[in-house]
């Protein structure tokens, strides 16, 4: 079981990542839909990105008042055009933001602890190190073939070829990461396809369990 400060929790975490597009949020809404809790690590990084908040007040001081909107809040085409551009302005950037996100993150699977699973959606699982920090009990990748996956990120975030291939480019090749699953599942289909198939990762956990 995974180590929370020190408390054992009695709860499976299920840690979902893969690439960016990949349909990781597609996966959330079926958990929610079985009344499994979600952890989104995204959402925590938002908040913590909000004015005055912690990764705010990081990015302020280590990048700059040039990365803020006039309203005061993070200008993320700006910080996004700069990291995914610079390995040395990302490696910054995580260096200052993963462990905040980190904090919050146990803070959450405490709230959840009488749940048997919990799910913990971290897209940069492994890039943030949290696979080494001991806090989920298995490791689900959901992968693409390179091409589709660029495909979805433009349409998704209308992005360039360029852009595109930037943030894909930022994060660990899904292969490598797929070598690091517990679980693996290739998202080519349709909607239900990757909900038979997550159907069957949460079989395979009751039954370990």
């Amino acid at each position: 079981m995974p180590q929370v400060s020190g408390d054992v929790s009695m709860s499976y975490v299920l840690a979902l990542t893969g690439g960016i597009a990949t349909g990781k949020s597609t996966a959330d809404n079926f958990f929610k839909k079985k009344k499994i809790p979600v952890i989104d690590c995204d959402q925590i990084a938002h908040e913590l990105m909000k004015p005055d908040q912690a990764s705010w007040q990081a990015v302020k001081n280590n990048f700059g008042k040039e990365y803020l909107n006039p309203n005061q809040t993070i200008n993320r085409k700006k910080l996004g055009q700069l990291v995914f551009n610079d390995k040395n302005a990302l490696a910054k950037l995580n260096q200052l933001t993963h462990p905040l996100i980190f904090a919050k993150t146990i803070q959450k699977i405490k709230e959840y602890q009488n749940s048997s699973l919990i799910i913990l959606d971290a897209p940069v699982y492994f890039e943030s190190g949290m696979d080494k920090k001991n806090i989920a009990n298995g490791v689900l990748v959901i992968t693409l073939p390179f091409e589709l996956q660029l495909k979805r990120l433009k349409e998704r975030n209308q992005l360039t070829d360029e852009e595109a291939k930037a943030r894909i480019n930022s994060q660990i090749p899904l292969k490598k990461k797929a070598q690091m699953a517990d679980f693996v599942i290739a998202n080519t289909g349709t909607i239900k396809e990757l909900e038979n198939k997550l159907e069957q990762i949460l079989i395979k956990i009751k039954k370990e369990g």
